[in-house]
């Protein structure tokens, strides 16, 4: 389904990222991952038959820049960007220091600017390529205890949909991605009375899979999604009911 494709996947070391690492490897795709967890990235590429990593902070603007500039050098083309690195610092905002929205604001957002940003340079010569957005249903539907990770991702949610329609002439698509309650290493992080509330609020009764998550990136960055562009696809067992 992608093959000869060439991917970058940021957050690439876990969770959702590690899974679509590993299944567009499996379907055919070049795999370019980037990381901050140097250790996670080589556990991701050991299962990866194409491809190369890089260690990478993508709050800070001069790692990224030597990100970019390792694409340049090696000549990568770059059909596909998928935006998945984030994190949360989750507290109720009576509580929320400034450093605790700032740098979830800075990984969450700022980063995916800048990376996509320069990444776009490399489309528009390429006249084509796609780009894949990590949102949330908390930016849809705001989540207490999360006004800093609901805000990044609500923003990402109007970003892609701009993004698409700049682009859109440039033969460049940009889809949002909204999971819900998938089991990775930022919701392991929640106590259990709010795993259960989840719980309680999802028809299907279960939380969801990277893997499923990864299909879904899979397929809306393949060509069998070639029309569709500036939407937001919701993946979250109808717990938001969107």
């Amino acid at each position: 389904m992608l093959e000869n494709k060439t991917a970058i996947i940021t957050g690439a070391g876990s969770g959702i990222g590690r899974s679509a690492t590993k299944l567009f490897s499996k379907y055919g795709a070049k795999v370019i991952g980037i990381d901050i967890a140097e250790e996670n990235l080589k556990e991701t590429f050991s299962e990866v038959e194409k491809g190369w990593y890089f260690k990478c902070d993508i709050s800070k603007r001069e790692e990224i820049d030597k990100f970019v500039n390792e694409i340049k050098n090696r000549n990568e083309k770059v059909d596909i960007l998928v935006n998945n690195a984030g994190i949360t610092r989750d507290t109720l905002i009576l509580r929320m220091k400034d450093e605790d929205f700032d740098i979830v604001y800075k990984i969450n957002l700022r980063g995916a600017f800048i990376l996509t940003r320069e990444i776009v340079k490399l489309m528009i010569k390429q006249k084509e390529g796609v780009i894949i957005n990590i949102a949330s249903i908390a930016g849809l539907v705001g989540n207490p205890g999360q006004v800093n990770y609901a805000s990044t991702k609500g923003a990402i949610v109007a970003f892609t949909k701009s993004l698409a329609k700049e682009l859109g002439s440039r033969n460049i698509r940009c889809v949002a991605i909204a999971p819900g309650f998938i089991q990775t290493r930022l919701t392991d992080k929640l106590p259990e009375e709010v795993k259960n509330r989840y719980f309680e609020n999802i028809p299907l009764k279960r939380f969801g899979k990277p893997e499923e998550v990864a299909e879904l990136i899979a397929f809306l960055a393949s060509d069998k999604a070639s029309y569709i562009t500036g939407t937001t696809v919701v993946i979250d067992g109808g717990l938001s009911g969107i």
